[in-house]
């Protein structure tokens, strides 16, 4: 059955009692739809707006013909985020310069959960852009958030089996591109730990041996901020870009580790204020991607900690 179908305005015998229970079932989900909005968007502004979305949408159903709440409000999300994601689509088509997810500063608990964080990493969002709208929902609600085929179905007005040929595919498309090996939580610490010691004493020989040879350097600026507009891919030539801007500052800079997206990563600030936030990839031991973003529209959600859920 559609939501459509089973929205009904709330009767003004049960309505006190109905509001409350929906609110309080949202605020129980809140961290799960906002999680599920922000995989498919990478865009924690955009997320929220769905979430605004979602919540009037849901303030009118009436809960006596609904299920399961969870599902009922991911369907809602998941949807109102598919319309977003078309929106946010033709917006990246204008967009100055390469687009990177918007970063997030998340709490320790994400980082516990590797799966969640493997799947708000700022390599794996990046890899689910390059999936179409639909097959994006297919794979995080059933590989993030283990939905039902036919829940997934419901969500993406698609059949069963349709879906699961989604997933099949979308799924081999994610394996393709993902990180290769995976890299426990001390050893992405200790490699970023190396890299920044290598940019803050500008030892160049140090930051090549952190960074693999085929490393690809990103910068988001969105047009408001310097960034370099194309990837630069190459150890020597990321390397010498990254110290030699660096030796160009005149002003004070300083760099810190931060949990970002549940993986270690570097917050960059200049004369005290946030400049540029730095995510990276690691695979096989090895930095092999850096993200580097300044456009300061995406920065406003690294001055506090999301929490994520799924």
């Amino acid at each position: 059955m559609e939501p459509n179908e089973r929205e009904k305005p709330v009767t003004s015998e049960n309505g006190g009692r109905d509001q409350d229970a929906a609110t309080e079932t949202f605020v129980a989900h809140r961290n799960l739809l906002f999680t599920v909005a922000y995989e498919m968007l990478g865009s924690a502004a955009d997320a929220e707006d769905v979430l605004q979305e979602t919540w009037l949408r849901w303030a009118d159903v009436d809960l006596g013909v609904v299920r399961d709440r969870r599902a009922y409000l991911v369907r809602i999300t998941t949807r109102q985020a598919l319309n977003r994601l078309r929106t946010l689509g033709r917006r990246k088509e204008s967009y100055v310069g390469s687009w990177l997810p918007e970063p997030l500063l998340t709490t320790p608990d994400v980082a516990e959960d590797v799966e969640l964080a493997d799947s708000v990493s700022m390599a794996m969002m990046l890899v689910l852009e390059t999936l179409s709208p639909t097959e994006r929902a297919v794979f995080v609600l059933r590989e993030v958030f283990d939905l039902g085929y036919d829940e997934i179905a419901d969500a993406v007005e698609k059949s069963p089996a349709a879906v699961r040929q989604i997933a099949h595919r979308a799924r081999a498309h994610v394996a393709a591109r993902r990180p290769r090996g995976v890299v426990s939580a001390t050893e992405s610490q200790k490699a970023l730990a190396a890299f920044q010691r290598a940019v803050e004493t500008g030892d160049l020989q140090g930051l090549l041996d952190i960074l693999s040879p085929d490393v690809v350097l990103l910068g988001d600026g969105g047009g408001i901020k310097q960034a370099v507009l194309r990837p630069i891919m190459g150890a020597d030539k990321v390397a010498r870009l990254m110290l030699g801007g660096l030796a160009k500052h005149t002003v004070a800079l300083s760099m810190e580790p931060a949990q970002v997206n549940g993986y270690p990563a570097l917050v960059l600030h200049v004369d005290g204020e946030l400049d540029t936030v730095v995510a990276v990839r690691f695979d096989e031991g090895r930095i092999s991607g850096l993200y580097a973003v300044r456009n300061p529209e995406k920065l406003s959600h690294m001055h506090r900690e999301t929490a994520l859920r799924r």
